[in-house]
Order: structure tokens, then C-alpha cells, then sequence
């Protein structure tokens, strides 16, 4: 798998990246541990987890994840081969929905101990606060980089204006800098008046502004929970938009131009697209993640994306 730089940081991640949202909770760490040291026999080296992961999932408190993922590096002895990426900011039992200077150092104490690392590599943002002064947000994450606790930095759930505002606060004032926004993005789009919320949907601001900063987007929800094959799913209300057919219909048309499926269109889409994004794939099982590996293989002509592109 090739990799790419990460924007202005000086991470060389893979083209697609590693959801480990489940892993300890939901799927089992027999299974976890199969689908990590498969990921990663593939050439894939970026793992994604969050403090709050899972939980939502009966049974569990949140961190489950990270913890998961702090003993497969131990047990693997391969920590340095990896990027970590973790977040703070949503709330989780015992922790509030802020991303103010206190929590975003206690979270980060937090995840360090539950991955069992020095330094995290990527720290994300999870989801903006306009509750606590950016200032105030953007200089705690500095003093966690000046420490050596974090690498680089990153927003997640941010409209371009504020990524364009920290931006600004970062360069008046020395401190680090985000370097990706991590946002829902899929191949349907979210029809007027939907919503996502709390999560926010990429959309052609976001794509301006990934474009033209070098700005990678790292996606979320690629594959909608498999929404796009699996019969017992249906396509979420707020996609079902006035072009959603229309897109649905050009995924089947180029899946049997390519011999792809469906779910590897959509994820070789993004890795043709004209603005820097990195796929966050996710999987419960052995099938599942060979076939999102295989959208590596699946390669597009100009026709065949400006199809996709226009679909509406």
C-alpha cells in the first residue's frame, strides 16, 4: 500500500486508514487482533481510535478501544512501524463535551496510559467547541506538542471557516497547527436541510479549502455502515436527496465497467478525487476488510470520474 504525506506534517500515512472504533467492544479481540495484523501485512500503517470509543455499546464505559489497541502494539512489539491517531472531545461518562485547556490535557494523559505509548502521533479535535475561546483549545494542544505528548495535530467535525480561523491563531501566535480534518464524507451527499449532527458532513467549501491548502481529508462513515450492499441496511433518510439515484445508479454502472464492487468504487472515488483524502476503512470480519483492501486495485479513468463527479 502507498503512502502519503500528511499535509504539512511530516507523517507519511497510508492511503487508507485503519478505523479501530469497535476493536474490544463490539467486535472481539480474537478479531481485532486478525483484522489489525492483516491491515498491516497489507502496507497499512494508519490506526484511528478516539477516547470515547465504545460507549455507547451496552456494557461498556469508552476507552475500550484504545485499550485494545495498547495491548496489540505490546503484544506485536511494533510501535514504531505505526501511526496512533486518537481524539478528545466528545463526552463520555465521567467526562464532558468540551475541548477545554483541562480536558484536553486530561484526556491526553488519559490515552497515553490506556495505548500504553510516549506520544500519541495524531491528535484530533473531535468535534468543535464554541464554548471555550479557540484561543484557549489551539494553545492546549500546543503545550501537548511542546511536551512531546503529540506529534501533530488535527480537527474532526469543523467547518472550513474555523479550520481557516485556528489556522490564523496558530501562525499570530507560533503554535502548532492542524494538519487534516477528519469529516463524515461519503459518495452520496446530504440532501438540503438533512442532518448529521453532531457529526458534520464534508461538503464543497471543505473540498475548496482541502484543495487549495493541501488540506487532507480524512473520511469518516466511507461506506455509510454498509448501507450501500447490505439489504438489511437502508440508505440513511438524510442521503435520500434528489441526485441520490442518480449516484447510486453510476456506482452500479462503473462497479460492472471495473469489475469492482460497489463499496470499492466509492473508496477508489476518494482516492481519485481532485482534493487530498484518505479513507478510513472499517471492518468486522475477514471479508469485509479484503474487500475494502481491494479498492487499492480499482483504478478510474478521467470519464469514469467525471461520471461519478456530475451523477445527479
Amino acid at each position: 500500500m502507498k503512502t502519503v504525506q500528511l499535509g504539512s506534517s511530516e507523517l507519511q500515512v497510508s492511503a487508507l486508514g485503519l478505523g479501530a472504533m469497535y476493536f474490544g467492544t463490539r467486535t472481539a479481540t480474537e478479531t481485532s487482533y486478525q483484522l489489525l495484523d492483516e491491515y498491516v501485512a497489507a502496507g497499512g500503517n494508519f490506526i484511528d481510535t478516539a477516547n470515547i470509543y465504545a460507549h455507547w455499546i451496552s456494557g461498556f464505559k469508552g476507552g475500550e478501544s484504545e485499550i485494545l489497541l495498547g495491548e496489540w502494539l505490546r503484544k506485536r512489539g511494533s510501535r514504531t512501524q505505526h501511526i496512533i491517531a486518537s481524539k478528545v472531545g466528545f463526552g463520555y461518562p465521567g467526562v464532558e463535551k468540551e475541548l477545554s485547556a483541562r480536558t484536553i490535557e486530561e484526556e491526553c494523559n488519559k490515552s497515553l496510559k490506556r495505548l500504553g505509548i510516549d506520544t500519541i502521533d495524531l491528535y484530533y479535535a473531535h468535534v468543535d467547541d464554541y464554548d471555550t475561546p479557540l484561543e484557549e483549545t489551539m494553545a492546549a494542544f500546543d503545550k501537548l506538542v511542546k511536551a512531546g505528548k503529540v506529534r501533530y495535530i488535527g480537527a474532526s467535525n469543523y467547518l472550513a471557516w474555523r479550520l481557516e480561523e485556528a489556522r490564523g491563531l496558530s501562525q499570530a501566535n507560533g503554535w502548532a497547527n492542524f494538519c487534516c480534518v477528519q469529516q463524515r464524507h461519503t459518495y452520496l451527499r446530504v440532501k438540503p436541510g438533512g442532518s448529521t449532527a453532531p457529526q458534520v458532513t464534508s461538503n464543497p467549501d471543505l473540498f475548496d479549502y482541502s484543495r487549495r491548502r493541501n488540506f487532507p481529508i480524512v473520511a469518516y462513515s466511507v461506506l455509510l455502515g454498509g448501507a450501500y450492499t447490505q439489504p438489511d441496511r437502508s440508505i440513511p433518510e438524510d442521503y435520500k436527496g434528489a441526485d441520490s439515484d442518480a449516484r447510486l445508479a453510476i456506482l452500479k454502472t462503473i462497479a460492472a465497467e471495473t469489475g469492482a464492487t460497489i463499496n470499492q468504487v466509492v473508496i477508489a472515488w476518494m482516492l481519485h478525487s481532485a482534493y487530498p483524502t484518505i479513507p478510513l476503512i472499517a471492518a468486522s470480519s475477514h471479508e469485509q476488510l479484503q474487500e475494502n483492501l481491494g479498492a487499492l486495485d480499482v483504478k478510474l479513468s478521467a470519464d469514469q470520474m467525471q461520471r461519478l463527479d456530475n451523477a445527479h
